[in-house]
């Protein structure tokens, strides 16, 4: 993850979690956070955390995500849980998407259990980023 979005408060996050974040905002996710577990020796970088409020806009955030990555080329390692829609994972290697319902989201508390990680501030910028590399895709 080479590239990086600059965040308002001067630090960087990935360009890829920019256009996730973006894409989600795209289909009103709920509740976007952004978890760093660098520190907290975790298995991936960050959590990108969301929430939907049925199963159809679940899968919409999850396809979403999937196809602003994939205009990069990323492809996500594992999906777990579409068929259901009530947590969607999509693992990324360096950061993994949690797409959940509201109610499934607050019974297993990702958060809460992952409470010794950063929590990163969202950027304003990640919609500047996702459509200005539509624009730029669409001109090539």
């Amino acid at each position: 993850m080479a590239k990086t979005e600059k965040r308002r408060t001067g630090r960087r996050i990935p360009i890829e979690i920019a256009r996730a974040i973006a894409a989600a905002e795209d289909k009103k996710a709920a509740d976007i956070v952004l978890l760093d577990l660098r520190k907290a020796a975790g298995f991936a970088d960050y959590f990108l955390i969301c929430s939907g409020g049925n199963a159809r806009q679940i899968r919409a955030i999850a396809d979403s995500i999937r196809e602003a990555l994939a205009t990069d080329g990323a492809k996500p390692a594992h999906v777990e849980g579409y068929e259901r829609s009530e947590w969607i994972l999509l693992d990324y290697f360096d950061f993994i998407v949690h797409i959940f319902a509201q109610e499934t989201r607050l019974f297993y508390g990702l958060e809460r259990l992952w409470g010794n990680a950063e929590r990163v501030e969202i950027p304003a910028v990640p919609h500047q980023a996702s459509r200005q590399s539509s624009v730029d895709s669409r001109q090539s």
